[in-house]
């Protein structure tokens, strides 16, 4: 069980950031296994919703994507596109609620595209641009991000502002007139990036089993602090076990 690819490792730490009790606002691919696998090793209490409404669904089988009819199957509530939008803005709710996110590019303040690479009118590459991004990164309580670790990804400005992180900084979200919150984590395919407290920039926090620092440095568009680096422990058996068997059998998501 020592052997592992690195897509296990990224769904692995990111399981590890979700908390018990946590309302996890998630889509399709690796963040639904992530949330998946959290809520059968470390958070047991952690609610997963969807944003086609279905709320806390027992995910017996890993769905293919968010409107696949698994996602309602043991559901405590089938609600709307709607609903689930209010749930995570609920006041109440909000608080508890993580969203888990992905993009095309990010800067250093967590900020991220999904629209368009390039010029706006005349771009490169065109993608499928917001869906819900923009509202989780506005609204919920904290985000996690998945990126993979790519100098043209991690750059010092987006071609297009997709989805808020911490704006400009500190203040950022707060002058924008955001509620609390902003990215806490940015899992890649080499490491794990955090953002400091008070200065809202983004820090190398680990890098996983194998990886060098210097190798993470390589792979970014902009310099960020590593003296705070550690080492992020690899897979333990369990979480293996439990990724490979109970959450993604058919390695829908893990692939071969």
């Amino acid at each position: 069980m020592s052997t592992y690819t690195s897509r296990e490792m990224m769904a692995v730490a990111a399981a590890r950031e979700i908390r018990d009790g946590e309302i996890v606002f998630c889509g399709t691919g690796i963040s639904m296994l992530a949330a998946m696998a959290a809520k059968r090793i470390s958070a047991p209490n952690s609610v997963i919703f969807f944003e086609t409404g279905a709320v806390d669904a027992s995910l017996e089988e890993i769905p293919m994507a968010v409107g696949d009819s698994r996602v309602m199957l043991g559901a405590a509530l089938h609600g709307s596109l709607a609903d689930a939008f209010a749930f995570m803005q609920n006041r109440h709710t909000g608080r508890r609620v993580v969203g888990i996110l992905g993009a095309a590019q990010i800067d250093p303040y967590g900020n991220l595209n999904s629209t368009v690479i390039g010029d706006y009118d005349n771009p490169k590459v065109r993608f499928s641009g917001s869906g819900g991004a923009c509202d989780v990164g506005s609204f919920v309580s904290r985000t996690i991000i998945f990126m993979q670790h790519a100098r043209r990804k991690f750059v010092p400005r987006l071609d297009y502002l997709t989805s808020p992180g911490w704006l400009d900084g500190p203040d950022g979200r707060q002058t924008a007139g955001l509620p609390g919150g902003g990215p806490c984590t940015v899992i890649t395919d080499l490491g794990v990036m955090g953002f400091d407290e008070k200065t809202r920039r983004m820090y190398l926090a680990g890098t996983y089993p194998g990886v060098e620092t210097e190798t993470i440095l390589e792979n970014m568009g902009f310099e960020v602090d590593v003296s705070r680096a550690e080492s992020v422990p690899p897979p333990s058996a369990e979480e293996l076990t439990i990724l490979r068997e109970r959450c993604d059998p058919q390695r829908l998501i893990l692939g071969d």
